[in-house]
């Protein structure tokens, strides 16, 4: 395995169940059906790992057991936390990171998607509602998109949801680039925790990662790409 030189906000898992998973994805003969399921235990293992580092435990009151005993119940925090797709293939990641958490929160989306000659993004839906700011020292934003390629779109999201107004953010990504990560970690250097399921080293022409895993959208919803 390669090794990365990465800032200390970026965390590449070293799980073996995910690594094994992650090469299973990136074969061509991968229907939609197993692209799905892969993307979706891939974020699992991601979001089991970004979370147990990024929230806390916390004691919420008391209740009592089926055979009558009192015990201490446990909660996360922070307890403002939303969950921040990029469309479309981010909705990939949506059902295992809401699994993780032990309440729902709510789930806002972002359209953005990639110019194809400047390689730039272009945002074309936002459903942050800005009529209710989040409170400025306790929400966490839980960004999840599969791939960080050039990390253009990855950089436009955070500055989105700093400008909203959330006090940190852990993005969760199947695999990403060299180069796209380190972009995107330097962005927001004290609010930001990058966790990704593997990293590449190379971007070709066209701003994709090799050998990468392809176009996820597109293997997600077996529809092809401009």
């Amino acid at each position: 395995m390669t090794s990365h030189s990465f800032p200390h906000t970026v965390h590449v898992s070293q799980h073996p169940c995910l690594q094994a998973k992650l090469s299973q994805l990136r074969s061509k003969n991968t229907n939609a059906r197993e692209t799905k399921a892969l993307v979706h235990e891939i974020a699992l293992i991601v979001g089991c790992e970004a979370l147990a580092k990024g929230l806390q435990t916390v004691s919420s009151g008391t209740d009592e057991s089926p055979l009558g005993y009192t015990y201490t119940t446990s909660t996360i925090h922070p307890s403002h936390i939303s969950l921040v797709p990029i469309l479309r293939s981010g909705l990939g990641m949506v059902d295992a990171i809401s699994l993780l958490l032990p309440f729902p929160v709510p789930i806002h989306h972002l359209g953005l998607f990639r110019e194809p000659t400047t390689l730039q993004p272009v945002e074309y839906y936002n459903n942050l509602p800005y009529h209710s700011s989040p409170p400025a020292d306790d929400h966490l934003a839980i960004l999840v998109d599969p791939i960080i390629a050039t990390g253009g779109t990855a950089v436009a999201a955070i500055q989105t949801l700093r400008e909203w107004g959330v006090s940190r953010i852990i993005l969760i990504a199947v695999l990403g680039s060299e180069e796209g990560v380190k972009r995107a970690a330097a962005e927001w250097e004290e609010g930001v925790e990058l966790w990704v399921g593997g990293v590449d080293n190379r971007l070709d022409a066209k701003g994709m990662i090799c050998p990468g895993v392809g176009d996820v959208g597109d293997r997600l919803f077996l529809t092809k790409g401009k």
